[in-house]
């Protein structure tokens, strides 16, 4: 919900400007839920924590490739990055390429993950994918579970 507040009201020779404070609501955690439903979608509810997980499973592993992919804005994805760290769900490892860049890597929990993707995946397909559109790997590629470490 978004509370409004009138703040100002200007008029110019041609219109009447109206100003208002926006205070955005502010989210509920359910992370002391007895639901572990409410606990679970504390962590990754949100449709741009869940993408970032599609994507990570697909291979994306850099900020801004998986900011390519999303089109998001920065602040939005190194907070819904940082969140899904704290999770335990992603983790921050060196970069592949001996680069002084870093990349966000799947912790062990992808196994668990990986499922909820994939039936997330197919419901999307059966449910709400658009007659005569692509099946959906075409564009964000094949989920794949990566190898276990060492």
């Amino acid at each position: 919900m978004i509370d409004t507040s009138l703040v100002a009201v200007f008029v110019t020779n041609s219109a009447l400007f109206l100003a208002y404070k926006v205070r955005m609501a502010r989210r509920v955690s359910h992370e002391g839920a007895e639901c572990p439903v409410a606990r679970a979608a504390d962590i990754i509810g949100d449709r741009w924590s869940l993408l970032l997980v599609r994507d990570a499973f697909v291979g994306i592993t850099r900020f801004s490739d998986f900011q390519r992919s999303l089109g998001l804005a920065r602040n939005i994805l190194a907070s819904r990055l940082k969140d899904l760290v704290t999770a335990g769900i992603l983790e921050v490892v060196p970069a592949g390429d001996g680069s002084a860049y870093h990349e966000y890597a799947l912790t062990e929990t992808r196994r668990e993950l990986f499922s909820l993707i994939v039936a997330l995946r197919q419901w999307g397909e059966d449910q709400v994918r658009r007659p005569g559109s692509a099946h959906s790997s075409s564009r964000t590629g094949p989920l794949r579970l990566p190898a276990d470490p060492g």
